[in-house]
């Protein structure tokens, strides 16, 4: 069985190939990649796929059984993208398709969910065997402002007291590797968060237990957490969309107790604290 993964020398792509690799021989793998000689350190074969060029992906889907297709990161540029992918898809003859979505893409308040769900109708319509990966938020997007709180004594944003069901992306890549290499699985829409939910407060707590520091949230109102992280060298409307999905976290937007991804890789989600000692160990 030839697994393609797109998008493999991402963040998440990367980690999805190397949980692959432990699972089904590197023979088996294909990276779908823009630029090739990027993924030579991936120890797999790479192929030439731009979302925006479909020529390309014709050509990078031939032979390709099963598709691990990792969402475009060009926030509003992800339908017409994803339909390329998917239509390249199906002329090639791909015979499954494993998408990672939203969490809660259907009934979400992020802005995100727009280019979500249209993509997951797409799919359910492409006559093509899909499993639908709705993950929720990465851990390391709170984790990485653990520099910035050490530094300035304090850990902003507008999640308010809303409750985050993060899990690491190697969480994630091993849910996704499982689910590409066993069976049962098609048709299926999993919801994916971490075990233990957390807010914002308690992420500061952590990091304070853990350095001895004294390091307090601060909630701001929207547009100023925004202008914080414009100054801060976040680009401006990039700012202004994770100021606004932090305030989705107040409505529940980032929260599920589901526990599927803790069921479909086999053991517990890492915990804040583990996360939180990673972070700082490179920090």
């Amino acid at each position: 069985m030839t697994i393609a993964i797109t998008g493999a020398t991402g963040q998440l792509g990367r980690l999805v190939v190397g949980k692959l690799k432990t699972r089904t021989p590197p023979s088996n793998l294909i990276a779908l990649v823009r630029s090739p000689s990027k993924a030579a350190d991936l120890g797999i074969a790479a192929r030439e796929a731009d979302y925006t060029r479909p020529e390309t992906l014709a050509t990078a889907l031939q032979g390709v059984d099963t598709l691990m297709f990792i969402s475009s990161s060009e926030i509003g540029q992800r339908v017409p993208q994803h339909r390329n992918v998917i239509e390249a898809a199906g002329h090639a003859g791909v015979k499954r398709i494993v998408y990672t979505s939203l969490l809660h893409a259907d009934t979400s308040v992020l802005d995100l969910a727009a280019e979500h769900l249209p993509t997951e109708q797409m799919l359910k319509a492409c006559g093509i065997a899909y499993t639908i990966l709705r993950n929720g938020w990465y851990t390391e997007n709170y984790t990485a402002s653990v520099p910035g709180a050490l530094a300035g004594g304090v850990l902003i944003g507008s999640a308010g007291d809303g409750r985050i069901s993060s899990a690491p992306r190697a969480d994630y890549a091993e849910a996704a590797a499982v689910v590409l290499t066993s069976p049962g699985h098609e048709g299926k829409t999993y919801e994916l968060a971490g075990d233990v939910s957390f807010t914002l407060a308690d992420l500061a707590a952590e990091i304070s237990r853990q350095t001895g520091k004294a390091i307090a949230y601060k909630n701001l109102p929207e547009a100023d957490y925004a202008s914080s992280l414009v100054g801060f060298g976040v680009p401006e409307g990039f700012a202004r969309a994770i100021a606004k999905w932090d305030v989705g976290a107040t409505t529940g937007a980032l929260f599920d107790d589901g526990r599927q991804l803790s069921s479909l890789i086999g053991r517990p989600t890492a915990t804040l604290a583990a996360s939180v000692a990673e972070a700082l160990e490179h920090a």
